[in-house]
């Protein structure tokens, strides 16, 4: 039979040369490949003003542009956008044994310099906002504000156990790389406000075609969690706005409304309504509508400075 994603993601990736991005393959250091969807440049419009940067992170459970695909879609006329594959999903791999969220924002870092983004907004979900909180603590020069979609800047110990045991998972593996099809199902629905019913087989070819790299990405999970004395809240120049699914089951709203306690002043948060942790994918019109005004919002300031 032949697998439906795999006759899915040659559509997705035209749409996307067609949106006007090109992927591009960057090596970050001998080893560690980081593959890159960037607006394409010709020589006639190389040298004109640029847009502003807004910078895509996907989650655990699947690449770049399949998390990211109604939102490319939605803002790469008036923004520049990139969506890379973080390690170990996609197309981007390391022989580096290093599986840190720090290593993660180092190689985007030196990737997205390698294409000339100087400054950026940095849009992140799940996993993925964890790398983008990390990029903007350590290069700030770098990130002009975030967008964190579901997770905050780190995982500790306790938020871990809490959120493990309400789910009724083991750990974050068992959770995160599900080995059937009726485990991916179920990740899916607990990751979703009401997911639609799918054929078994959908399941089945989603499992072959999106979870590679099970031992690396099992050690990104492992490192992912920090003891809590280990963990000291950051300060962050940048503004942050948070974007939640109001019904998310993985790290339910109140984690959203303790970190804008947290981050104070700097920070916004807005709740999704009928939206679970996969709020991009769940509900993307909303969250693409929310997103555009966060960042006429930042760039419009950005101008009157």
């Amino acid at each position: 039979m032949v697998n439906t994603l795999e006759l899915y993601k040659p559509l997705l990736r035209v749409a996307m040369k067609l949106a006007g991005l090109r992927p591009q393959k960057i090596e970050i250091e001998p080893g560690t490949v980081l593959n890159i969807w960037a607006p394409a440049r010709s020589k006639k419009n190389a040298n004109d003003a640029r847009k502003p940067a807004v910078v895509f992170l996907h989650g655990f459970v699947g690449d770049g542009i399949l998390m990211w695909q109604f939102q490319v879609l939605a803002l790469a006329r008036d923004y520049e956008v990139y969506v890379p594959d973080l390690l170990f999903f996609g197309s981007s791999f390391t022989v580096d044994g290093r599986r840190t969220v720090g290593f993660q924002a180092d190689c985007l870092a030196t990737g997205l310099a390698r294409l000339g983004v100087r400054r950026c907004t940095v849009v992140g979900f799940s996993y993925g906002a964890m790398v983008a909180f990390r990029l903007a603590e350590s290069r700030p020069e770098l990130v002009e504000s975030v967008v964190a979609t579901c997770a905050g800047p780190t995982l500790t110990e306790s938020l871990s156990r809490e959120c493990l045991e309400r789910m009724g998972f083991p750990s974050w593996p068992a959770l995160l790389l599900p080995e059937s099809a009726s485990s991916l199902k179920k990740l899916l629905q607990i990751g979703s406000f009401h997911f639609p019913r799918f054929p078994k087989c959908v399941f089945k070819h989603a499992l072959e075609v999106m979870f590679d790299y099970r031992k690396e990405r099992a050690a990104l999970l492992e490192a992912l969690v920090i003891p809590d004395k280990d963990f000291a809240f950051p300060n962050y120049s940048q503004k942050v706005h948070l974007v939640w699914g109001e019904n998310d089951r993985i790290f339910p709203v109140e984690v959203a409304k303790s970190l804008k306690e947290k981050l104070g002043d700097n920070a916004t948060l807005v709740c999704i309504e009928k939206a679970g942790h996969i709020a991009a994918l769940e509900r993307p019109f909303v969250y693409s509508k929310c997103l555009k005004r966060i960042l006429a919002s930042t760039y419009k300031a950005g101008r009157t400075k």
